[in-house]
């Protein structure tokens, strides 16, 4: 995905707003489209056979788009245009990218859930369900230097379909060795619609509405322990959004039947996804600044000095900064901030998912700022030496902060979802970070067009910040300290958010545990 917002505009003659908006709404989609794989996955298959299954479009998808690069009679003649694809060619591109969105944003859905059904409770308490996404973040960090180096450079040196080939084997390669290690996974059962059980709690709430809530929460409904799904989750009361307590109000001569009443655990899981609404909310702004470095830093880039010594830096191989960031500080994170921190805090993961995550909120403004700074500079250099371009490393430091932000942020929300969400949530739940990051790049798009829009209207030369093709008669950088600044009033709203955020109590919490022994003259007596 790295140099596709240059095959864009080299070979599908996009303009700069066009192949940037493409982009974006493209990874829009495969996050957005996570929820359907997290759909499937909670509900009808089970995770790994959704992985499966979204793994065989995905590759699909590449073989199309690979197909495509290759054969220059489905590839658009240069036109004057904003976009000149069209035909058989639009469909064929639209139709390959659908089909890759579909199918990576289905696995993305499902596979950070079938690795955390690999911890139980004891293990997710000692913090191994961090180590995990500390680790599954490096893995997908060091697969993303491959790709946006090696396989970069194939595509620029050798042919754009080579690059989209060798994705492809990849790929293909991934989702076998998946499917390969079947034999050693624990698989969770797809349990109850998700969708289901909340229009449960919200139809019986409705229903028993003229009811008063029992004082004491004790005579709420719920299911004993001897009646209950062993692979259920049972959740303590919590004293948040009591109004939906009324679904849990058995009635007088009622059975206790779906659709008439709701168990105290179905409740707390609508008030968890309530509790989660502003978090999700807040993390938004930080993935729409994200966009513009995989977008428009990218173009900058093809403006600036990309020479390494003798040897020229392909502009789509610039994200390799911050990955060469994050893979050397994730393994310090893990091995020396954690165990500091764990030493003054008492959490098992140093500090919780949600201070994590505001750690990369905080970054994310400064990366914003920074790369206004950055772009104002090279157009200076550019007006005041034409011939003379500043070096494309004085990018590394946008994107060096953003990565180190998208570092705690990532694993923070992950852990923070799976761990929240009930058991049979996890893939809809920390699907949620996938949806944050869907909604970033959706209202990056809208920005633009926004942008373009007001901006055309007010300034002096009617030119809108980001109009044409031309960076160095743009004011990208006004667009940046926008971001900057939206990102300081948001950061705002998440600490109030994340202030009141209750965290899940569940029994296996809040209860004392508790079995049978004999003793040796017969006599029955309970242990801890």
């Amino acid at each position: 995905m790295a140099s596709l917002v240059l095959y864009f505009y080299y070979i599908m003659h996009f303009d700069i707003a066009t192949s940037a908006n493409t982009l974006t709404n493209f990874m829009g989609s495969v996050f957005m489209l996570s929820l359907v794989g997290a759909f499937i996955a909670d509900n009808f298959l089970n995770r790994f056979y959704t992985c499966l299954l979204f793994g065989i479009m995905e590759v699909m998808g590449l073989a199309l788009l690979t197909t495509q690069a290759y054969f220059k009679d489905l590839q658009p003649e240069f036109c004057l245009r904003s976009t000149c694809v069209k035909g058989g060619q639009a469909v064929m591109l639209y139709g390959s990218l659908c089909l890759y969105a579909l199918g990576s944003g289905g696995v993305k859905g499902a596979i950070p859930a079938l690795g955390g059904d690999q911890f139980d409770h004891h293990q997710q308490k000692k913090g191994a369900l961090a180590r995990y996404y500390n680790w599954k973040l490096l893995i997908s960090t060091t697969g993303s230097i491959v790709g946006v180096t090696a396989v970069v450079w194939i595509s620029m040196n050798k042919g754009w379909y080579k690059g989209f080939f060798v994705s492809t084997v990849a790929t293909l390669i991934g989702f076998t060795v998946l499917a390969l290690g079947k034999p050693f996974y624990r698989i969770q059962p797809p349990g109850n619609s998700t969708f289901v059980r909340i229009a449960q709690v919200i139809a019986v709430t409705f229903r028993n509405r003229d009811l008063s809530l029992p004082k004491n929460p004790d005579k709420l409904f719920e299911i004993h322990d001897a009646s209950r799904d062993p692979s259920e989750e049972r959740l303590s009361h919590s004293n948040q959004f009591r109004l939906l307590d009324k679904a849990a109000i058995l009635r007088e001569g009622t059975e206790p039947q779906p659709w008439k009443v709701c168990t105290v655990t179905q409740v707390e899981e609508v008030k968890i996804l309530i509790r989660m609404i502003p978090i999700i909310a807040s993390t938004i702004l930080m993935n729409t600044s994200m966009a513009q470095l995989q977008t428009f830093s990218v173009q900058q880039g093809v403006t600036m000095d990309a020479h390494l010594g003798t040897k020229t830096i392909p502009t789509p191989s610039i994200p390799v900064i911050p990955l060469v960031f994050m893979s050397v500080l994730i393994p310090i994170y893990e091995f020396v901030a954690v165990p500091f921190a764990r030493k003054i805090t008492g959490h098992p993961s140093g500090i919780t998912q949600l201070q994590r995550v505001g750690v990369g909120l905080v970054l994310s403004i400064l990366s914003m700022a920074v790369a206004g700074f950055i772009e104002l500079y090279r157009k200076h250099e550019v007006h005041k030496n034409p011939p003379n371009k500043i070096s494309v490393f004085w990018l590394s430091f946008q994107y060096g902060i953003f990565g180190i932000a998208d570092m705690f942020t990532v694993v923070g929300l992950l852990e923070f979802f799976y761990k929240e969400a009930p058991s049979g949530m996890r893939s809809g739940s920390t699907s949620f970070t996938w949806l944050t990051l869907a909604l970033g790049y959706f209202t990056s798009t809208v920005f633009v067009d926004i942008i373009n829009s007001v901006t055309k209207r007010i300034t002096p030369s009617k030119q809108g910040w980001l109009h044409g093709n031309d960076l160095n008669s743009n004011n990208l950088n006004l667009f940046y300290w926008f971001l900057a600044i939206l990102n300081v009033i948001n950061f705002v709203f998440y600490l109030f958010s994340a202030s009141w955020y209750k965290y899940k109590s569940d029994d296996r919490e809040s209860e004392t545990i508790a079995k049978a022994e004999k003793g040796p003259n017969g006599e029955i007596t309970l242990v801890k």
